[in-house]
């Protein structure tokens, strides 16, 4: 998608061993910041289990992608090396972030039309959120 002065927008792929997870966050991440972004869910294995998948994770990256880079947020474990396997310098980068709170994050920032770099800050800085103060 483009933002409102026709620029393309940051794509997010959410990479989950749980497709339910995946798409809960999704839904969660665009009532909360926008159906403006393409934001993608890649959760599960092929088979419809619990894991990761290469193929879905390449295909949710190639739905995402408006010309302006994707960012991918893995959950955990074999989801941080499937999408680091497809990361890409420059236009397919993975956060290090918290899985929900990263997210929302980084659709808030992406949705206003912020380019890859301030998308990826806004995510990682959901890491110092405190709950409690």
């Amino acid at each position: 998608m483009t933002g409102g002065d026709g620029t393309p927008m940051v794509g997010i792929v959410l990479v989950s061993h749980s497709a339910g997870l995946a798409a809960e966050v999704v839904a969660l991440a665009a009532a909360i910041g926008g159906h403006e972004v393409r934001l993608v869910a890649a959760g599960g294995t092929d088979e419809g289990g619990v894991g990761t998948s290469a193929d879905k994770v390449a295909a949710a990256i190639e739905e995402a992608d408006a010309g302006a880079g994707v960012i991918l947020i893995p959950d955990l474990g074999s989801s941080v090396l499937t999408a680091r396997l497809l990361a890409e310098p420059d236009s397919v980068v993975v956060a290090d972030v918290p899985f929900v709170e990263g997210t929302i994050a980084a659709v808030v920032t992406a949705g206003a039309g912020a380019p890859m770099e301030a998308v990826l800050a806004a995510a990682e800085e959901a890491r110092s959120f405190r709950k409690l103060g």
